[in-house]
Parts: C-alpha cells; sequence; structure tokens
C-alpha cells in the first residue's frame, strides 16, 4: 500500500472523528465559544488534553514551515490552515503527504 494513501485517508478520518464528536455538541449549543471554551477548561483531564493538542500544533506548524522551506515542499499553507481549523489530527497527516509526495517527485 502507497505510504501517500494511508497520510491521506488519516487525514480524513483526523477530520471526520474530531467533527464527529464536536458536532452534537454543536447541535445542542451552537457557535458559542465562550461556552466551548468554558466546557474544555471545565474539567482537569480535558484541560490537560487541550494543552497537550496545543503545544503539539505548535510544534508541527514550527516543523512543517521549516521543513517545507527546507526541502521545497508545497501546500504549507494548507497544513496551516487545517491545523487551525481542525487540528493536528489533520494537519499532520496531510503535511506528511505533501512531504512524500513531493519528496517522490525529486528522486
Amino acid at each position: 500500500m502507497n505510504i501517500r494513501f494511508v497520510y491521506l485517508v488519516l487525514a480524513v478520518v483526523g477530520t471526520v472523528l474530531p467533527y464527529g464528536a464536536l458536532f452534537p455538541w454543536l447541535v445542542e449549543n451552537g457557535l458559542d465559544l465562550p461556552l466551548l471554551v468554558s466546557d474544555i477548561a471545565s474539567h482537569p483531564l480535558s484541560l490537560v488534553a487541550w494543552l497537550d493538542v496545543v503545544v503539539a500544533a505548535v510544534a508541527l506548524l514550527l516543523f512543517a514551515k521549516i521543513d517545507s522551506q527546507r526541502h521545497g515542499i508545497s501546500g504549507f499553507w494548507l497544513v496551516l490552515v487545517t491545523t487551525l481549523t481542525i487540528g493536528v489530527s489533520c494537519g499532520l497527516p496531510l503535511y506528511l503527504y505533501f512531504r512524500e509526495r513531493d519528496l517522490s517527485k525529486q528522486l
């Protein structure tokens, strides 16, 4: 199986799973951002998970920016947008897809 295909599948799964979990909350509460932040911070375990993801997102974006410039990988802007709007679960496999795609062209 082609690893690029696996990365694309993971990017899709990394979109569907988080939004699938978020959708029922949005149906019940609408786009109430203060309530969302309050709910995230309401339990220490959810706050731990949230902070873990924030650190991972910053690390991903720094790595992707530097690596894409160093190796001529296109698509950083899309990785930036998906990481900020969907999350690391989509942004990371998407960047790995772009990296595999572009590096294989350079060989």
